[in-house]
């Protein structure tokens, strides 16, 4: 067995309400002696949908010694449970960029003659001519929802020095890197700035000096995990045609493990895309060097 993200369950603060059930497709969650189970690590994705439907916040997301998580098995348990729980279960893949995993359960219905209701449902609305609602999630994690709000009017303003209201210059949702997909459509030739997560607070232009324009990942380089991210960026580089790539990070040491894993990101991935080092003092001015 190999380490992995899984989900945990605090028994004190669980009181057995099963609202975590519905929320996991995949079968992994049981009540059994009035408290949430995780009865198979087989089932666990580690996306962590049950999380958002816990009213005690009895379940998050760690990582340790798990056996992999397997599609196949997961799709003989939910076929069973009807049309509905195999669409939540595809959704919830194809809305957390879980391609391989989408494509082992889509493969899974065509061998098996079972019809898929993604598809289905695309016939419908276009028959129809309705477009699918956007930003909830069914699985009950809607925080994680992809947003692409590049094309949003309203978030275009004039600036002066005179107590002007800045408006948000953020273009796509979400923005923490662990949540990104790695195939999200604004990557698209984007520029893209890497910021380390305390530097919108530190810099008070952040979103018209840095942002404006560019697509946004955020992280901390020390509390977070950092081989995680690494991995994850060079992923996001590989399959996407980045046009440029800046970094923002504050000038306490700690803060330079982003630059370098942006940078081995970059060089894993063996492409050739301009990179911008920018670093803010704790002040909240940018440090010139």
């Amino acid at each position: 067995m190999a380490e992995r993200e899984i989900i945990t369950i605090d028994e004190e603060k669980c009181t057995g309400c099963g609202s975590c059930v519905p929320g996991c497709p995949e079968g992994a969650l049981q009540i059994i002696d009035d408290k949430a189970r995780l009865v198979s690590d087989l089932f666990c994705d580690g996306l962590g949908a049950c999380i958002g439907d816990c009213p005690e916040d009895a379940i998050s997301i760690i990582k340790r010694e798990a056996e992999p998580y397997d599609e196949v098995k997961v799709m003989i348990n939910i076929v069973k449970q009807g049309e509905n729980t195999i669409k939540a279960h595809l959704e919830h893949l194809k809305n957390h960029g879980e391609t391989v995993f989408l494509k082992q359960a889509t493969d899974y219905l065509e061998e098996n003659g079972i019809e898929n209701p993604l598809e289905k449902e695309t016939i419908i609305k276009q028959e129809s001519g309705s477009e699918a609602s956007e930003g909830k999630l069914p699985c009950g994690c809607p925080g994680s929802s992809v947003r692409d709000m590049r094309e949003d009017k309203s978030k275009t303003t004039e600036y002066d020095d005179v107590g002007v209201r800045q408006k948000s210059e953020l273009r796509q949702w979400p923005v923490q890197i662990h949540l990104v997909p790695v195939n999200a459509p604004y990557f698209d030739s984007a520029d893209l700035l890497i910021a380390a997560d305390c530097v919108p607070f530190a810099y008070g232009d952040f979103h018209r000096s840095l942002l404006k324009n560019k697509i946004l990942l955020v992280g901390c380089p020390k509390l977070d995990d950092a081989g995680f991210y690494k991995d994850k960026i060079t992923e996001i580089f590989k399959e996407n045609d980045i046009k440029s790539v800046t970094i923002a990070h504050m000038e306490v040491p700690c803060c330079f493990g982003l630059v370098k894993l942006v940078n081995d990101a970059l060089k894993d991935s063996g492409k050739d895309i301009p990179l911008d080092d920018i670093m803010i003092k704790v002040n909240g001015e940018i440090r010139e060097e």
